[in-house]
């Protein structure tokens, strides 16, 4: 690559990617405005990569536009440990996210997770109290399981729902259970459970309990997390591929400010 394409392409490649590192951030702000609390685990990251990557494109724009190669380099190491982060979270995200499926259940058309599907990591976090006890409060307050007898208000539509893995886990007992449904927010506990499974005693109709404490609650907000998780990893591949084109004229563009500054 010429010595002054290289340094013109960092330039301006570097004023896109700001634009494109105020669009992460934008993104990030946007997911804090569209979830509820339980599910803002990764606005924090998503805006804080946005505001590195910002700083560090900054930093490139201005060594290329005053052919400065001590700035150069700072960008390059910067942008280096960028792109190793990246390629490292997304890898750790798409090794953790790699197990867990939901059972389909005869009659309905959504289905039910299982917390033992999911990877060791989801059973540590969220069999911890203090982590679960945090998310449960949030989910209590959210309007995954309050606004189900508004959505549904007869039994056949609530029957015929297409509920989330939240909605599935959290706001209902497992269908193994037997309880009879009354209506979206209330079963008849008179029945006896023809399962020996936990979460059948855990249930309650009180609003403030309902399944929360069932693991089946807990493997939905993991399912949950799984495929939220993903749309982030997916999105990492495409930002890591752009940032290594970018690293690679840069590194030009360095070697030629490099070289710019010994002939002078």
């Amino acid at each position: 690559m010429g010595v002054g394409t290289s340094t013109f392409v960092t330039r301006w490649i570097n004023f896109l990617t700001m634009l494109l590192a105020i669009a992460v951030i934008i993104f990030g702000v946007w997911m804090s405005t569209h979830h509820d609390g339980c599910r803002k685990s990764l606005t924090l990251p998503v805006i804080g990569l946005g505001a590195v990557i910002f700083l560090i494109s900054v930093v490139g724009f201005l060594g290329a536009l005053k052919n400065i190669s001590i700035l150069l380099w700072v960008y390059l190491i910067a942008l280096f440990f960028v792109l190793v982060g990246i390629l490292v979270f997304t890898v750790l995200v798409f090794i953790v996210t790699n197990n867990g499926s939901g059972h389909s259940v005869t009659g309905l058309r959504y289905k039910e997770y299982q917390l033992q599907d999911f990877s060791s990591w989801f059973h540590k976090e969220l069999n911890n109290s203090h982590n679960w006890e945090r998310l449960k409060v949030c989910l209590v307050k959210s309007d995954d399981c309050n606004n189900l007898s508004k959505k549904y208000k007869t039994l056949k539509q609530y029957k015929s729902a297409k509920l989330t893995p939240i909605e599935a886990g959290c706001c209902r007992p497992p269908s193994q259970c037997g309880y009879p449904a009354v209506n979206a927010s209330y079963y008849d506990l008179t029945f006896h459970p023809v399962s020996q499974n936990n979460d059948c005693k855990r249930y309650k109709n009180s609003r403030a309990i309902k399944c929360y404490d069932c693991d089946s609650c807990k493997a939905g907000v993991a399912q949950y997390m799984k495929t939220e998780w993903r749309v982030v990893a997916i999105f990492n591949v495409v930002l890591f591929v752009v940032l290594s084109i970018i690293y690679f004229v840069g590194c030009c563009a360095r070697r030629n400010a490099a070289r710019n500054h010994s002939k002078a």
